[in-house]
């Protein structure tokens, strides 16, 4: 009798607990570099919450921020031999498809709503079909980023402003040669050297955007922000194709929409972060000064496109002409 009862206690609790034990179809391994605060990591959890919600628990969304899986490229790789899923990157994806170096050009775009354009138009979907073709990643959406700004210790309104400063920028040609043409004395230096070399004056100014100078402190060590935004960018939340293509079509869609939510959630995160760093760094003691982006733009223009190879200077004029 004992262990009739036993049996049928075991099977209950086995009947009321099938649920955590239940497996789903398919899981979605997302790896990316921002950390559980950083709203894209907030977006991620939206797209989690609405894939699981709506797919009925048929997709299971496994979230790896802070490089859990490694660093962006390592998670690119990652998908493409099929131990990840998802990820969210940005212009390294040039180093397959060139018409993504679009995502970080100096003065391609004249403001947000330029880039909107671009991105959301025949610009973007030729961006994104080269994506697709060369490194099998699919685009599910966008993120706007925040500009790159300029930090120095004493206000630059024009180029002419700039009178030889010592800036560090990160290794990329491309903006070595067009902070040149612009009139500063560019010095590459990774970022993690930053702080203390301009506490020292080997720099004297840096650019980046509002978050890593509020992350960094640069406040402690630069006076000014320079509102040049030099480089309006966005980055993309990829799946792989064959990822996304071995689910059918219905779940492929729930995958669909719920990037469409996650895209409109991170864009309203964003605005209020955006104000949110102004204020914070304003507080902090930096003073934020009105900038002439047209005339850093002209002095910019014959470094940007002679850096650029044919298929990205058409691509880029064709953004100019938006």
């Amino acid at each position: 009798m004992l262990k009739q009862f036993v049996t049928g206690a075991l099977a209950s609790a086995v009947m009321l607990g099938s649920s955590s034990l239940w497996a789903a179809d398919y899981t979605l391994r997302f790896g990316h570099l921002a950390n559980e605060q950083n709203i894209w990591h907030q977006a991620a959890e939206k797209f989690k919450e609405e894939v699981e919600a709506n797919s009925e628990g048929r997709i299971e969304v496994l979230l790896f921020p802070n490089e859990q899986l490694g660093s962006e490229m390592d998670v690119i790789n990652s998908i493409q031999l099929g131990t990840a899923d998802m990820t969210i990157t940005g212009e390294s994806l040039q180093n397959w498809a060139p018409k993504a170096a679009m995502m970080a050009v100096p003065y391609a775009f004249r403001d947000s709503e330029h880039m909107r354009a671009a991105v959301n138009g025949e610009i973007g979907e030729e961006i994104e079909a080269q994506v697709i073709e060369r490194t099998n990643l699919v685009p599910l959406t966008w993120f706007e980023r925040g500009p790159r700004e300029l930090t120095a210790n004493r206000a630059i309104r024009t180029p002419d402003d700039l009178d030889g400063l010592r800036l560090r920028v990160p290794n990329v040609p491309l903006f070595v040669d067009t902070w040149e043409a612009m009139g500063a004395r560019p010095t590459p230096m990774a970022f993690s050297e930053v702080f203390t070399a301009l506490q020292q004056n080997t720099i004297e100014g840096q650019e980046n955007p509002l978050s890593l100078i509020e992350s960094a402190s640069l406040n402690e060590v630069q006076d000014y922000v320079n509102m040049t935004g030099h480089v309006r960018s966005w980055i993309y939340v990829v799946i792989g194709r064959n990822q996304l293509e071995r689910m059918p079509d219905d779940l492929q869609q729930v995958v669909r929409d719920a990037a469409e939510v996650m895209q409109a959630y991170e864009a309203d995160l964003f605005v209020e972060d955006q104000e949110r760093l102004e204020q914070a760094l304003t507080e902090r003691g930096m003073e934020f000064v009105e900038v002439d982006q047209e005339t850093f733009a002209e002095r910019a223009l014959p470094a940007v496109t002679e850096a650029l190879n044919d298929e990205q200077r058409a691509l880029f004029e064709a953004i100019q002409a938006l």
